[in-house]
């Protein structure tokens, strides 16, 4: 497929002799919206860090852009590919100097004008002052958003969103949702407990825990 995106072929995941993920297949095409559920323990986070080269598959294949996933590969996904990890702790020190941090790596730079930072700040319901605030000091729910803010200032169109919006409430859960569902170029693998990411747009996959031991 040409504009395929991501495709895991017939990926199997496995933590010591248990296996949770067996022949799991999946094709995504550039502005795909793809909505993965199921228990905790399935693998769902695994795949995305298999994706980002930050874990390996038991079985299987990944392809990014036609390519099987290799180091060089992997490389390539975490410069074009926005990450939002469920891990929010993302640092300390004050909030403005994490975004700038983040953004002094060289394929980010000249990303973050301050048009683009209020904007998404605005639509995140972020005051101006947490800037200067220190990140360790915020809520569950400031820094989830922080975390969504960066990625949004990247600047990039394929986003791997891991329970992004659970710390919110159900108003911002919503917000949050609609401005990324809101643009059909985008291409979004999420994973989310959240209804409020099941939309007609969206495909929802239910993947169900394995648990099986190896031989």
């Amino acid at each position: 497929m040409q504009d395929e995106i991501i495709r895991y072929e017939n990926v199997g995941i496995s933590f010591g002799s248990k296996k949770v993920l067996s022949n799991f297949s999946l094709s995504i095409p550039k502005g795909k919206k793809i909505l993965m559920k199921g228990k905790s323990g399935t693998g769902k986070s695994t795949l995305f860090k298999i994706l980002l080269g930050f874990e390996k598959i038991s079985e299987g294949s990944v392809y990014y852009r036609g390519k099987l996933l290799s180091p060089q590969v992997s490389w390539q996904v975490r410069k074009e590919v926005a990450y939002v990890s469920q891990d929010t702790d993302l640092g300390e020190g004050p909030v403005k100097a994490l975004l700038e941090e983040v953004h002094a790596y060289r394929p980010n730079r000249k990303k973050m004008g301050p048009e683009k930072l209020h904007m998404f700040m605005g639509e995140l319901e972020l005051e101006e002052d947490i800037l200067e605030k220190n990140f360790e000091n915020l809520s569950g729910g400031e820094k989830q958003r922080i975390g969504i803010l960066i990625a949004l200032l990247l600047g990039r169109d394929i986003f791997l969103l891991d329970e992004a919006t659970s710390s919110l409430d159900s108003g911002l859960k919503k917000k949050v949702a609609d401005n990324f569902l809101k643009h059909g170029d985008w291409t979004l693998f999420i994973i989310s407990h959240d209804r409020e990411w099941e939309r007609e747009e969206v495909e929802i996959i239910e993947i169900e825990k394995t648990d099986l031991i190896e031989e």
